[in-house]
């Protein structure tokens, strides 16, 4: 199983690398063209793993792939808007914008991975705390229902607030730069966007690796699964930043499917909900959300 670990973090860290030293050596705009292409090749890899885990382990098993990768895929959604919201109120060129997410989102493969396996360690340790997890995740499901309409302000983030402390930030982007001396060192506004999407991405941790461990106590199965997830989560933003505002009601959904994963946990000692239910469960209660959101757009 060591193998297989270290195989598939050396095929994320070179599929890293020829995004970062090929294809994205220069800063540019990310068209939507380009982004569609990525996020498609992201999609068929998941879907080729699968496929791999499918011939390895058997159906079972590549079943609790597919429903992880889809019930992170789908919370990850949720976090473009957040994303967009960081973006504009800190108005970062378009052309910076990919470089903020390819490291933010190389920390967050660092720091999901130990979440995770911390996650699992101390279920299979301490079986009780998959009660704790599955209250967690019906309680930020009844959260995200009732504030789906609340304004987000970065400008709030303590992390945030403790660095401008302790460091100082020039005024404008230089040349994409995370530090400048003038003369001394100082931070550029990048850097604190980067601060503020590595924090936010902790939170997020806090539900989506919850819900994926209601599915499974696999580590590698959640690992990958949300790895896939989170690599295909930067060129999605790209593809899906017009048409964000659109999903209305795509919140509604996420908490719905917050609170049954969560139920799910919560009666695991008494009932074992199918995978195949599970699954279905998800993606009809995405899809539902997803139609009615195009459907019955809300007036501005």
């Amino acid at each position: 199983m060591l193998l297989f670990w270290i195989l598939f973090n050396l095929f994320v860290l070179a599929m890293l690398a020829l995004d970062l030293g090929v294809f994205s050596r220069r800063a540019h705009t990310v068209g939507f063209r380009e982004a569609l292409g990525w996020s498609s090749m992201w999609v068929a890899l998941a879907a080729a793993f699968a496929v791999l885990v499918y011939f390895w382990h058997g159906r079972p098993v590549a079943l609790e792939f597919v429903t992880g990768y889809v019930i992170e895929l789908s919370l990850s959604v949720d976090n473009l808007f957040v994303f967009l919201v960081i973006f504009r109120y800190f108005r970062v060129p378009a052309e910076q914008q990919h470089k903020v997410l390819f490291w933010g989102i190389l920390g967050a493969l660092v720091m999901r991975g130990i979440f995770i396996l911390a996650g699992v360690g101390l279920i299979r340790r301490f079986h009780w705390i998959i009660y704790v997890f599955g209250a967690l995740l019906v309680y930020s499901g009844i959260r995200l229902f009732r504030e789906g309409e609340e304004e987000i302000h970065p400008e709030k983030n303590p992390i945030l607030r403790l660095f401008r402390r302790w460091m100082p930030v020039t005024k404008d982007y230089v040349n994409g730069k995370f530090f400048v001396r003038t003369p001394e060192l100082c931070a550029t506004p990048l850097l604190v966007v980067l601060l503020v999407v590595e924090t936010t991405d902790v939170l997020f941790a806090v539900d989506s690796i919850p819900a994926v461990l209601a599915i499974t106590l696999n580590a590698f199965i959640v690992y990958t699964s949300n790895v896939f997830a989170i690599l295909g989560l930067r060129s999605m933003y790209f593809a899906l930043a017009g048409m964000m505002e659109m999903f209305d009601y795509l919140h509604y959904g996420l908490s719905l499917v917050l609170i049954f994963v969560g139920a799910k946990m919560l009666v695991s000692h008494y009932y074992h909900i199918p995978t195949e239910l599970a699954l279905g469960v998800v993606v009809a209660v995405l899809g539902i959300s997803v139609v009615a959101s195009l459907l019955f757009p809300r007036k501005a």
